[in-house]
């Protein structure tokens, strides 16, 4: 039974989610009906990913909760709502459970007017809860500021090689739930020895004993698999706890340079 975090706006979201990204949209339909019967409760695609109507077709007859993220050449206040009714329409759906902006993108300095159209959107029920993706503490406290509206999630990128506590830090005070983009590290951190060793110790997937790093710290985790054996090595995560002192193992891998995908401030 996967549990759930309590976002900021009073709802309930799937703690364990399963990610979409790099499945393309022929594929998905059979890959997100695999995720389902397995267990994941939590689906996660983006306009960018290009399967928004493959992941639709498999959500049908399926009241899991859906995420999907505005890209960066769709920002602005317009352009935003625009993009997410193209979102919409791909996905054969009235409304999403939660809407993200992708990146922040601070060069175009364009996020607090599309922050401005997802709390509209939001407002007509169209986007349950809302939040935003790679946004550094700058980022939130801008449109947190100026519009009085906390994002519900930021999905970060964040594994045992890049932790990321400062962030994470300030979510807590903003009482804004981290969720975990690249939580495996894109598989480089599995072959870890501290990762090894655990998962001998426990039993256990080495994918599985980091994911459960990321449900015992409070994470949400979006791992993402195409096949249903590694589908079904990552849901083991909910099947086990790791010791304090496991934890702490994991916890001393995190490196200040761990970063895998693009930095916020000039990405976008």
């Amino acid at each position: 039974m996967i549990q759930t975090l309590t976002l900021n706006d009073g709802r309930r979201m799937p703690q364990l989610g399963f990610g979409t990204y790099k499945i393309d949209d022929d594929a998905a339909p059979d890959a997100v009906r695999s995720a389902l019967g397995i267990g994941y409760d939590l689906v996660d695609t983006a306009a960018v990913y290009g399967n928004e109507q493959g992941v639709g077709t498999a959500l049908q007859d399926s009241d899991a909760f859906l995420t999907t993220k505005v890209w960066n050449e769709s920002q602005g206040f317009e352009r935003a709502k625009k993009a997410f009714e193209k979102s919409l329409s791909r996905l054969g759906r009235d409304s999403v459970d939660l809407l993200l902006i992708h990146w922040p993108c601070p060069k175009q300095d364009l996020y607090v007017e599309t922050w401005k159209a997802f709390i509209e959107l939001r407002e007509a029920g169209k986007a349950k809860s809302i939040g935003v993706s790679n946004f550094r503490e700058e980022d939130l406290a801008r449109i947190i500021t100026e519009t009085g509206v906390t994002p519900a999630v930021n999905q970060i990128e964040l594994h045992p090689a890049f932790q990321q506590h400062a962030l994470r830090r300030r979510h807590k005070d903003l009482g804004i739930i981290t969720q975990s983009w690249s939580p495996l590290g894109q598989g480089a951190g599995l072959s870890e020895a501290v990762i090894s060793d655990i998962a001998a110790e426990t039993g256990q997937p080495a994918s599985a004993v980091v994911l459960r790093w990321h449900l015992q710290h409070g994470l949400s985790p979006i791992p993402k698999a195409s096949k249903p054996d590694h589908m079904q090595a990552n849901f083991t995560a909910l099947s086990f706890e790791l010791s304090e002192e496991q934890m702490a193992r994991i916890d001393e891998l995190d490196d200040q340079n761990g970063r895998i995908g693009p930095e916020p401030g000039s990405f976008g």
